[in-house]
């Protein structure tokens, strides 16, 4: 392997590693926050609860999410000093905006929340998790709008050798990042609807705390069903954007070799990148691809043998996991609703199976996530910005290889070490159950 490979891997690992931890952060403070704003409104100590239970594990993963993530921006300048230096203009803004004022408000107020019972007003205590909440969602808005600028870049002019800014505002209201940004907050979502609805369907089958978990439940499948429905929904039209945008990653998507009009979609494919044709093609749709990806049936879509061999994406992964993550999305619309239905009409508990399916499900959403992340970004291969700078010309001139298997080394030892504290905690205060005595959401760190 060569420093570019290596680099490439090591930004794969952590970045992949990084996310475990943010889409359960963006739904579950959200959730949260609903719970605390019902303890609040009714006064019901259930809620009070609910809202520290919850918020002990929604605290483990914020911090091992924080811990994880310094160390992204850290390789921009060692791994990927020439990319830094080309575009670093732009994209160094969103990033530097995300952690003056998104994370700057996220770790104020959560100091707020974590501490802060019985000593501040439940109002304000309430309205400081909305806080937080607001200022995750925020967090994740700046970042994505950098990535979209990656994959679409809008506002620059090519100057003095590097990328410049020229409008700020075509940044921020780029199609590309928006609809980035609206497919990933609803998928974090769904994970934390899911996540809490597997932890109370496994308190449920043991019968602990049945009303509690019951309410919980409800909420988590209500959050669930409405954030799996939208992940449809905004997919469908960030879909259409990336054929627009980047046609060789839409065609890989959908393992399109030859440029056609009225092209169908195939239920059932198999790409084969050798011989640049399909081994398996079934179930053919007439004129629905080029209807979904420009609302014409007769549309033309542009197939990957258009495209030159060194701009092209590899396509049996970025298929693959295209077609594994609309699949998932698809069960997760199901489960929901069956879920919802289940819990309003106080049928949970007669249907064991099905709360065993929900606690083995928590890790599917999880999996959704890092493979919507895949089709990202190993379809906009081989650029790094899209059509105006390759991965090969963005690694770091002065590295050697060595540098770069140490780095590697350690980064996937931290990570797996925090990776396995982070399963430990959540595990072991999930299977706990909610504190019986109004104890703060922290005292729970002392036993």
């Amino acid at each position: 392997m060569d420093v570019l490979t290596l680099s490439r891997l090591q930004f794969a690992i952590t970045s992949m590693f990084h996310f475990i931890f943010v889409p359960l952060t963006l739904g579950l403070s959200v959730l949260v926050a609903m719970m605390e704003t019902r303890y609040v409104l009714t006064g019901n100590e259930m809620y009070k609860r609910m809202t520290k239970f919850w918020g002990k594990l929604f605290l483990i993963n914020f911090a091992l999410g924080v811990v994880t993530g310094i160390t992204l921006e850290f390789q921009f300048g060692m791994n990927w000093a020439e990319y830094s230096r080309y575009v670093g203009d732009i994209f160094g803004a969103p990033l530097a905006i995300e952690a003056t004022v998104a994370f700057f408000m996220e770790s104020v107020f959560i100091g707020v929340w974590a501490f802060g019972w019985d000593k501040v007003g439940k109002r304000f205590h309430a309205v400081s998790i909305w806080l937080v909440a607001l200022a995750t969602n925020l967090s994740g808005l700046w970042i994505l709008l950098a990535n979209g600028w990656m994959q679409h870049p809008v506002g620059y002019v090519l100057r003095n050798g590097r990328a410049e800014m020229v409008d700020f505002m075509a940044l921020i209201t780029n199609p590309f990042g928006l609809l980035k940004f609206g497919h990933q907050i609803v998928s974090g979502y769904t994970v934390a609807g899911f996540f809490v609805m597997g932890v109370s369907a496994y308190h449920l089958l043991k019968a602990r705390n049945r009303e509690f978990f019951k309410a919980s439940f409800g909420m988590a499948a209500v959050f669930a069903l409405i954030a799996s429905i939208m992940v449809g929904v905004i997919g469908d039209f960030h879909a259409a954007d990336v054929a627009k945008t980047q046609p060789a990653k839409f065609a890989a998507m959908e393992a399109v070799w030859n440029s056609c009009s009225n092209a169908p979609m195939h239920l059932i494919a198999f790409p084969d990148e050798k011989n640049e044709c399909n081994l398996v093609t079934a179930l053919p749709v007439p004129g629905l691809l080029s209807f979904l990806a420009f609302h014409d049936t007769n549309a033309q879509i542009r197939g990957i043998t258009s495209f030159p061999k060194d701009e092209r994406p590899p396509v049996l992964p970025v298929f693959l996991s295209f077609r594994l993550m609309v699949g998932l999305g698809t069960l997760f619309i199901l489960l929901s609703a069956a879920a919802l239905f289940l819990s309003k009409n106080g049928l949970l508990e007669k249907y064991p199976l099905f709360l065993k399916l929900l606690v083995l499900c928590i890790p599917l959403p999880y999996i959704a996530n890092q493979l919507g992340w895949l089709v990202s970004e190993v379809g906009r291969q081989p650029w790094i910005v899209y059509g105006i700078m390759k991965t090969s010309d963005a690694v770091s001139k002065s590295l050697d290889i060595s540098q770069v298997i140490g780095s590697l080394l350690g980064f996937t030892l931290l990570y797996g070490l925090l990776g396995f504290v982070d399963i430990y905690l959540l595990t072991k205060f999930a299977r706990k159950g909610p504190e019986e005595s109004h104890v703060g959401a922290t005292n729970a760190f002392r036993n």
